[in-house]
């Protein structure tokens, strides 16, 4: 945090601005090594105390606009994001992903509550403090994860931290006998707000859950967990693989209705074709055997037979035969 008189504070605590007094030439000659943001996904975020900002340059206090035209030049904002990130989910990642793109150069250092505090303070929760906290330093846009976070944040942990602004969505947050944690961040004039992702949150997974906690108890029971896990009594036990054994003869009935149904498909698609092919031969031979007539209905062919019927008439709208007097060849009888 930037280098104060004793009375540059506000009444919180949390400094307003830099001391009157010119910076010593050796301050001005000491650069910024202040963490740089992560320019690779190669490996998960680091713990704040495995690399803390230990920079002795000066951190000057920094205004909105400022940092939002990109000043400093020679270090990163630092942003600030906490929260308890139970259940991770996409409401969270978005609210990281607008804290980590608020100013054109920004390091974003995200805070987890211990069990101990958010378990005093909200609730219980379902994933333990070590898998909250590794889940956010799995977040591609996290540059530090800062374990055990204060659920108030004071200008202490600021400025151990070096924290230039802090990103939280703007609805004032209620807790620990306070209408709103934030209210001296936001009067000190380092507050920036971002938006909530409206039809997702922690409470509304579990409601879910709750709600639908037949299904997946017995969805866990067939998985192979068993009643001691899921704490289900042995009365519902046998309650819940009943029904999973309903459940299968269901789909077995389901499954020979549709089969059947894919049978009588293919048998009527197959009729389809026979009959079709059917018709086309019967008018393949009704075609050849009319091509036996000529125009006036005499067969155009002369055959001998027992008879002495050589021609079939058709020329009077009715058929009839008609005798011709061929004289028989030699020898025939």
């Amino acid at each position: 945090m930037p280098v104060l008189t004793t009375d540059a504070e506000s009444e919180t605590g949390i400094p307003k601005s830099l001391s009157n007094e010119p910076p010593s030439e050796t301050m001005e000659e000491i650069e910024h090594t202040c963490p740089q943001p992560r320019l690779t996904l190669t490996a998960p975020a680091p713990f704040a105390d495995e690399t803390s900002c230990q920079c002795q340059a000066p951190h000057e206090k920094l205004t909105i606009a400022q940092a939002r035209l990109g000043t400093p030049v020679d270090r990163p904002v630092r942003v600030y994001a906490d929260g308890i990130f139970d259940l991770f989910h996409s409401g969270h990642a978005r609210a990281l992903m607008q804290a980590k793109t608020l100013f054109p150069n920004s390091y974003l250092l995200v805070g987890v509550c211990s069990d101990d505090l958010t378990h005093k303070f909200k609730g219980f929760t379902v994933m333990n403090e070590a898998e909250r906290y590794e889940a956010l330093r799995h977040c591609r846009y996290v540059d530090e994860v800062i374990r055990d976070a204060p659920w108030t944040l004071t200008p202490e942990f600021l400025e151990k931290h070096k924290i230039d602004f802090v990103a939280h969505d703007d609805i004032p947050y209620s807790s620990a006998g306070s209408d709103d944690v934030y209210k001296h961040i936001k009067e000190a004039g380092m507050f920036v707000p971002t938006q909530r992702t409206e039809g997702i949150s922690t409470s509304d997974i579990i409601t879910r859950i709750v709600r639908d906690y037949d299904v997946y108890a017995r969805r866990n029971l067939q998985r192979g967990y068993t009643a001691k896990e899921l704490n289900v009594s042995f009365i519902n036990e046998k309650k819940y693989r009943f029904q999973n054994q309903v459940d299968k003869m269901k789909e077995k009935v389901k499954n020979v209705e549709e089969k059947s149904k894919e049978f009588v498909n293919r048998v009527e698609e197959k009729s389809h074709d026979l009959i079709q092919k059917w018709e086309e031969k019967s008018r393949e031979f009704i075609g050849n055997f009319l091509e036996l007539f000529g125009p006036d209905g005499a067969w155009l062919t002369g055959s001998w037979c027992s008879g002495r019927v050589s021609g079939l008439s058709l020329g009077s709208g009715r058929a009839e035969f008609r005798t011709l007097d061929h004289q028989r060849p030699p020898g025939s009888t």
